[in-house]
């Protein structure tokens, strides 16, 4: 029993915390970890490592390679990196490999390094780069969140479903913040990061400036933060060595400790155990690992080589390129029954069977003290729990015989919790194992779920293992058995069938749609993915056919050009279920011009298109849509009030036919009302004043003020309209700079003639003489000839 507890670690007064190996890793590494990104998945999770060529101080000539170990060291997948340098490397839930390059696409592979799908984040974060990333774990599913090179973080909660959120601008971040996290709280990521001595919360509206409780003073800088397997409890390590740790909503503090260290540590994660009130913190550095809590003294530990801190639900996984060990705190059943001088009911049981095997009669001593305390129930529970926490088979097995040695004294204990244990002893040793890489925590598995387990065993390819185990727990067949083995036939399928045409028919028939999906994009065959469509909106619900949709964005754009042309109504759905608010505004724009025929409906659907376009902040596209509005609702009126047509007239045109209509004053409401510039307005109404001939009021309009458009334009259109005699009215109103041209526009050579020579001007002068044709302007053309050579002279 003493041996048993050497290993135990005390935290203060009430907490004990043991690191025990779990394998002893014989991956063949080329490189150290410190040179590899390196992720690792959580509940047993695999390991992907990916040499960082990307870095100033290695060259960069060798293509680097992405690898993928089981959490024994046994590999999985090795392939060659072809895309571009990755930034961040993380695990989703469902054990889909994230990959996060420097442009925001994230690229996303299987456990055994097959390609999924990608997808980006965004195009502000593909011009400004990435810095740094997060993959995070929230109860919506996994999330990626990405700090930009100008300093701006986008994120989205649920890769699965993909909706980026740009949050708000820091202010006076003009760096990199010096540490940052992502937080879970009341259903909603945020942002927490760390500017000098302030600390900031972001959400989807908001930056809001953080205060710590009891926070000591003299920060100045936050070095490291760490947000619990849970995120109910917040660490962050400051430039001082001070530890604060805390409650998440940041009203609370737990405890402050003191490590000394001023150096920014590698890495910190929390360590502390479902329903435990105990709370710790691991800190690791490059040789030294530290587990600090609410106690005046820490545990320390030497680390011989680079380690790699992984956080679980009940404690912390620590792997190196020689170990994979894992450090928790005691649970209370082995606590109370292995501590030194125990007398808990469940070390007194434990003692009374291992007498009985030496056929002591200490064992019925050992018996009857428990049975006077009446805590023979209590003990076998005690062995029963504990056998559960403990790792080794050993172990586990001389608690079981211990409960079973105690079960015998009892009338009426319910066997279901000795045989439930059993089960879940005899699964997990299973999936322990060196070949199988899942070490599982009692603790961990309860959580997971076995229909969870079963599901990571498939994606491993570890069928016959997964069907012994659902024949030992008797599972209904379809949960089971059978479903196991279409995962399996599956595989097999695809592993011996390797034409897509052939491959997609079987699997709709296997009832295995969403991957006869992926293989029909793979494939390229646009008519084979339609098949897949087709068949997969026949058979899952609306809101599970979209989701699927969301999953494979080849599929998506195929699908929505197919809505496009056969159901206007589903292509709006999927606009609004993606949050897609540029489209469904643009949607509403061409329902208002194609199915809709009265006015009242047209500007229905603009008025939901400017509220679309609102919410995608296109400020420009919703101004232009109420101008719109506007406009019908106007032309409904001088429809209803004038006669004639209007509705569908631009602006423009609108303001043309009310001229030509003699409605002057009208027009120039009109033009008041949609700031129709001056320029454009006296343009307008000449040019219709022209075509109607009414010189008259073309006078009186070109009399009414000074011209912004000057005076030639009027020349021009009476010319046009082969009104000479008007045309000259308005040459003598034209500026010095355009009069040459207005008078050879109405046909005055001579007066141009004079007017060039006046300028002094070559280029007009040569304007004049192109005029000049045959022996009526032969003095004109003399003339600018002579004025040209005293001008040389000169």
């Amino acid at each position: 029993m003493d041996c048993y507890t050497a290993n135990w670690n005390p935290l203060g007064d009430s907490a004990f915390y043991r690191k025990y190996e779990l394998y002893s890793m014989d991956w063949d590494l080329k490189e150290d970890l410190r040179d590899c990104l390196v992720a690792a998945a959580p509940y047993g999770g695999p390991i992907a490592l990916l040499r960082n060529p990307w870095r100033k101080e290695k060259a960069a000539s060798v293509r680097p390679v992405l690898e993928i170990y089981s959490a024994s060291g046994m590999p999985l997948a090795t392939l060659m990196w072809k895309s571009g340098p990755v930034v961040s490397l993380g695990w989703s839930a469902e054990e889909e490999l994230l990959c996060v390059q420097e442009d925001g696409v994230v690229l996303v592979y299987g456990l055994h390094g097959d390609f999924r799908r990608h997808f980006s984040m965004g195009n502000e974060v593909l011009q400004n780069r990435v810095l740094d990333a997060r993959i995070f774990h929230t109860e919506f599913g996994s999330g990626v969140a990405i700090l930009t090179g100008a300093h701006r973080f986008t994120l989205s909660a649920n890769v699965s479903d993909l909706k980026l959120r740009r949050m708000p601008e820091v202010p006076g971040l003009q760096g990199a913040p010096s540490c940052w996290t992502t937080l879970c709280r009341d259903r909603v990521a945020h942002i927490l990061l760390a500017v000098g001595p302030d600390l900031y919360l972001l959400d989807h509206a908001a930056c809001s400036p953080v205060t710590l409780p009891g926070l000591a003073a003299g920060v100045s800088s936050f070095l490291q933060m760490a947000v619990s397997f849970t995120s109910r409890h917040l660490a962050v390590f400051t430039d001082t060595g001070y530890i604060w740790m805390g409650t998440a909503s940041f009203k609370e503090k737990l405890c402050e400790f003191n490590c000394n260290i001023r150096a920014p540590p590698k890495q910190m994660v929390w360590c502390s155990r479902p329903r435990s009130k105990e709370r710790a913190v691991v800190v690791a550095w490059e040789r030294r690992l530290m587990v600090v809590g609410d106690a005046p003294e820490s545990i320390q530990f030497v680390l011989d080589e680079d380690s790699y801190l992984v956080p679980e639900l009940d404690g912390v996984r620590i792997f190196s390129r020689t170990t994979h060990e894992f450090l928790h705190e005691v649970p209370v059943a082995s606590e109370e029954i292995f501590k030194i001088a125990s007398m808990a009911p469940g070390a007194l049981l434990l003692e009374a069977q291992k007498e009985y095997e030496k056929e002591s009669q200490k064992a019925d001593e050992y018996l009857r003290e428990i049975q006077e305390l009446g805590q023979l129930p209590q003990a076998v529970q005690q062995c029963i729990e504990a056998a559960g926490h403990e790792h080794w088979p050993d172990m586990q097995k001389s608690l079981l015989r211990a409960a079973s040695f105690g079960k015998c004294f009892l009338d009426r204990f319910p066997p279901d919790s000795f045989v439930r244990m059993c089960q879940d002893l005899r699964i997990l040793n299973a999936i322990r194992d060196y070949h199988i890489g899942i070490p599982l925590t009692y603790s961990q598995y309860k959580q997971l779920t076995i229909q969870v387990l079963l599901d990571r065993l498939v994606l491993r390819r570890l069928y016959p293992l997964a069907i012994q185990i659902c024949e030992y727990l008797r599972l209904p067949e379809v949960q089971g058995v059978s479903r196991i083995l279409a995962h399996w036939a599956c595989y097999k399928l695809l592993e011996y069938e390797p034409r897509s045409g052939e491959q997609v028919p079987l699997l709709l028939k296997m009832k295995r749609s969403k991957l006869a999906l992926s293989k029909a994009i793979e494939s390229g065959d646009t008519d084979l993915v339609f098949t897949v469509l087709l068949h997969l909106k026949n058979e899952l619900n609306r809101g599970d056919f979209f989701m699927t949709l969301r999953n494979q964005p080849m599929a998506l754009s195929l699908y929505r050009q197919f809505c496009k042309h056969q159901e206007l109504e589903t292509l709006k759905d999927l606009y609004n279920q993606d949050d897609n608010h540029q489209e469904l505004g643009s949607f509403h724009i061409r329902a208002s011009y194609t199915t809709e025929e009265h006015v009242e409906g047209r500007v229905a659907a603009l008025q939901k298109a400017a509220e679309a376009f609102n919410k995608a902040k296109n400020d420009f596209a919703a101004k232009a849509t109420e101008d719109q509005m506007r406009l019908l609702r106007l032309q409904r009126c001088l429809e209803d009030e004038l006669g004639g047509r209007f509705l569908d007239l631009s602006v423009h045109d609108t303001v043309t036919t009310l001229i030509l209509g003699g409605q002057n004053k009208r027009a120039e409401q009109v033009a008041r009302d949609f700031r129709i510039p001056d320029k454009r307005l006296w343009w307008l109404k000449l040019t219709a004043l022209a075509d109607l001939e009414d010189w008259e009021e073309l006078e009186k309009f070109s009399k009414s003020k000074k011209s912004p458009i000057g005076y030639l334009p009027f020349v021009e259109i009476c010319m046009k309209q082969h009104n000479k005699y008007e045309a000259k009215k308005y040459a003598s109103r034209v500026g010095p700079e355009q009069k040459v041209k207005a008078l050879l526009l109405v046909g005055d050579v001579a007066q141009a003639a004079d007017v060039a020579i006046e300028h002094r001007n070559e280029a007009e002068m040569s304007l004049v003489l192109s005029h000049c044709t045959g022996a009526t302007d032969g003095v004109t053309a003399d003339k600018i000839q002579r004025a040209r050579a005293q001008a040389q002279k000169k």
